[in-house]
């Protein structure tokens, strides 16, 4: 049985989805199910469902901007949740851990290997990577995947907040000077499903391939919208969020190619084909 954190998520629920398309034994959860920042409750829950072999954990504080005023319930969920889960899992049940970009924090334009220090900039991205160093302490079976800037069947991505906009826009102003990979929620699921059948236990980066920046994304998709938007460009420091964002998202897929993994496709023909099922689903 492979437990799903998070499934009612843009990413759980499409692994739920590819899962049972595969035919595999799965259990999805969300906070209304199970609380797992309750470490009896998540106690009492393993010992109910003994046939759990794998988990994927999806489950995340993802309100960038809010944990920079709630740091707590931010590390709660994603560092300490985390931690409960992987001590649980110890040395016989498998556990992959989606965490982010976010991770590091370099105003370079190297793409970043798997190796790399970590130097996250925001209260998110700190608690993702003590979640990440909670997997590695106290799970050996471990996959960590870090991506980025996903998008799927939710409304509140940047590719449907974009959309939505432009039917009250005509003018948006985009950060320009932040560089990173789209990745479609589909195409992750099915290498995570694909990789938890496995024992490639380590360290890996998945995205889908090519990178741009915000400004370059929302350009894309109004020209694939037909949409008449004027876009401009610009800084981080323009823009003027709470949480500091990394400049540099290029993540290297090496850990992949090492590992006999295939590469996500290509940004441009997942984000066409998005653009396309969001405009079919308005008509």
């Amino acid at each position: 049985m492979i437990l799903v954190t998070g499934a009612k998520g843009q990413l759980g629920g499409e692994v739920c989805s590819r899962l049972k398309q595969t035919n595999k034994a799965v259990l999805g959860i969300d906070k209304d199910d199970l609380d797992l920042t309750d470490a009896k409750a998540v106690a009492a829950f393993f010992a109910a469902h003994a046939d759990i072999d794998a988990v994927i954990h999806c489950a995340a504080y993802t309100a960038v901007d809010k944990a920079e005023d709630d740091p707590a319930l931010c590390f709660a969920v994603n560092r300490d949740a985390t931690e409960t889960l992987a001590r649980r899992c110890g040395d016989t049940i498998k556990l992959l851990y989606v965490s982010t970009d976010y991770v590091f924090g370099t105003d370079d334009d190297r793409y970043h290997e798997t190796t790399d220090e970590k130097h996250p900039l925001s209260v998110y991205g700190a608690s993702k990577s003590e979640g990440e160093d909670a997997v590695r302490k106290h799970c050996s079976r471990h996959f960590i995947v870090r991506t980025s800037w996903v998008f799927g069947n939710k409304d509140t991505n940047f590719i449907a907040t974009m959309l939505r906009l432009s039917e009250t826009h005509d003018t948006l102003s985009v950060v320009a000077d932040q560089v990173g990979s789209p990745t479609d929620a589909r195409d992750l699921a099915a290498l995570l499903c694909e990789m938890i059948g496995t024992d490639a236990f380590g360290v890996y980066h998945a995205t889908n391939e090519g990178v741009c920046s915000w400004y370059e994304l929302a350009c894309e998709v109004f020209r694939l919208a037909g949409k008449n938007v004027r876009v401009l460009p610009v800084t981080t420091a323009q823009y003027g969020a709470k949480a500091k964002r990394p400049l540099n998202s290029r993540l290297s897929k090496r850990s992949l190619d090492d590992a006999g993994f295939q590469r996500l496709r290509p940004w441009r023909e997942a984000v066409a084909e998005y653009v396309r099922s969001l405009t079919e689903r308005t008509q």
